[in-house]
């Protein structure tokens, strides 16, 4: 076997270029997605956080675009949606068709992704309709703001004050917080904000590959760059209009750096071996290990970022966020108990 030379600027191993193929290991539907890669996106994101109409400019487009895909998506799961204003920002409620009976009491707090710019207005709620299908239970979906014009911690506070009042309606041990990519972080850093105000923490967190570490120094964004087709390249555009010049390892914008022995709630985190966030989902999931929190860590075969966009591997990652959430809000089960 002949080695590779490390690159003796910075070490490591210099890679040559190849084509990855798919694998048949997965099914036909992700092997075609693989193979034809999507085009998500016309132009790439401005690069100057400060220029604010460039901004608004490309986040505008991306939302009409990613509304439109994600209400295609919801169609699927029949549903009515319901639009609160509690506070600052919107609350959408997704009620699915098959909500069961023993759900009733029961809600799932979803957090939009959409790399900290996008997934504002429906486009938020029509993402968390699919999982609150398949739980069979309710979700409320915060439209919480985002840059330009509100970068951090604005959206933090607006998911706290959504929070509390979805607590005027369920139980905290009868909600679960979840959310996936940037969703999946600003969930994370939810919890551990709600935790710091001493508010009653949620009985369970779905984490689908969290951008947990604004950091991005794992080593899936140099392995699975461009390898993911989804998410090929690190989020530093959006992420330095996000922060808004904030130190990145604040857990508030990055939960991995996070006290979890201070409480968090069961947590199951998803990704699969080519999503850019891979490290992150893994080395969240090992910090929440050993604070001693309860969590579960499934990894899909040759996934990128966010799954397959219609594959049967898709369902599975749903099944299992909502078996995860039945099994923790369900457990005690009262069937007395009903929405206040």
């Amino acid at each position: 076997m002949t080695a590779v030379s490390g690159d003796k600027q910075g070490g490591g191993v210099l890679v040559p270029a190849r084509r990855i193929p798919a694998p048949p290991t997965v099914s036909p539907q992700a092997r075609a997605f693989l193979s034809n890669p999507p085009q998500f996106a016309a132009s790439p994101p401005p690069t100057d956080p400060t220029d604010k109409a460039a901004w608004r400019s490309y986040i505008e487009g991306g939302n009409r675009w990613l509304t439109d895909q994600m209400a295609a998506s919801a169609q699927a799961f029949p549903h009515r949606i319901v639009t609160h204003r509690p506070a600052e920002t919107p609350v959408y409620e997704v009620v699915p068709e098959s909500l069961a009976s023993d759900t009733a009491a029961c809600a799932i707090f979803y957090v939009h992704g959409g790399a900290f710019i996008h997934g504002a207005g429906l486009a938020g709620a029509y993402m968390g309709t699919p999982l609150a299908g398949h739980a069979q239970m309710r979700a409320y979906c915060v439209d919480y703001r985002m840059p330009p014009d509100h970068p951090f911690p604005t959206g933090l506070e607006d998911a706290v004050a959504a929070y509390r009042w979805v607590l005027e309606r369920h139980k905290p041990e009868d909600i679960a917080v979840a959310g996936g990519s940037a969703g999946g972080g600003l969930a994370a850093s939810l919890v551990l904000k709600l935790r710091d105000l001493g508010l009653p923490m949620p009985g369970a967190c779905v984490l689908a590959t969290p951008e947990a570490d604004l950091t991005e120094s794992g080593d899936s964004f140099e392995t699975n760059d461009t390898v993911d087709i989804v998410a090929q390249h690190r989020l530093t555009p959006s992420i330095g209009v996000y922060a808004n010049g904030h130190d990145l390892k604040d857990p508030y914008l990055s939960p991995l750096f996070g006290d979890f022995r201070k409480g968090f709630p069961p947590t199951i985190l998803t990704t699969g071996t080519r999503d850019l966030f891979l490290s992150n989902t893994v080395l969240m999931h090992r910090a929440l290990l050993r604070a001693g929190v309860e969590a579960e860590l499934h990894v899909w075969e040759a996934m990128p970022h966010g799954g397959f966009f219609g594959a049967p591997e898709d369902q599975e990652v749903l099944d299992e966020h909502a078996r995860f959430i039945r099994k923790r809000l369900l457990k005690a089960w009262n069937p007395a108990r009903s929405v206040r």
